[in-house]
């Protein structure tokens, strides 16, 4: 891959992740919940299923892909109840997201699943890669060397842009220090929760 390759391959990548999806939801409502540390983790689960549909749009694994998808569609649907039933939770909660941080601060594997889940649930990301990837490389021609060069790269925007919600969401969090503020922002996140679990769902 050229320098230019790499550079355009980038910039489309990080304008595709910059859009609101499951992904920014969960995120940006699991850092306004549980601040920066949870939505990381949550991210880096999103990011692994993201490598795993990259790498066999690669290594031309549709097939097995869209077997996978028929137990998927059940999956997808469980995974957008469960992120629906998460901002219920955090609607409904009597204590603030303050007050039970430390908690959630425990439940990591959650956290990362939750993650997984998001991106694997929806098979259909494969499908983006075998139409994406083709503008800018050769998949029949692609050398190790690239396959690195563009999983480091998709891992480094993907990181870069859900981070960044993260970091903003819990920033804007740690402003509002009143009770009647942590609610209105634990509604906000279980809001945004809330919507991702129906974009998950309603997603063609």
């Amino acid at each position: 891959m050229s320098f230019l390759t790499i550079l355009a391959f980038a910039g489309a990548m990080f304008l595709l992740a910059v859009t609101p999806g499951p992904g920014v939801f969960a995120t940006v409502s699991r850092a306004l919940a549980s601040g920066f540390t949870n939505a990381a983790i949550l991210v880096v689960g999103i990011i692994l299923g993201d490598i795993v549909y990259l790498l066999m749009a690669i290594f031309g694994l549709k097939s097995i892909a869209m077997y996978m998808g028929e137990f998927f569609i059940f999956v997808k649907y469980i995974g957008g109840v469960y992120l629906i039933y998460l901002g219920y939770k955090i609607l409904t909660s009597k204590q603030s997201s303050t007050n039970i941080k430390a908690k959630s601060e425990l439940s990591w594997k959650k956290n990362f699943l939750t993650g997984l889940l998001i991106t694997l649930s929806n098979p259909k990301v494969i499908l983006f890669y075998l139409g994406f990837l083709p503008t800018f490389v050769n998949l029949n021609s692609l050398k190790v060397f690239d396959i690195l060069i563009i999983v480091s790269i998709t891992i480094f925007v993907i990181a870069c842009v859900l981070l960044s919600y993260a970091y903003s969401a819990s920033g804007a969090k740690k402003l509002f220090k009143s009770k009647s503020a942590q609610k209105k922002m634990d509604i906000a996140a279980g809001s945004v929760m809330i919507t991702a679990g129906g974009v998950l769902i309603l997603k063609a």
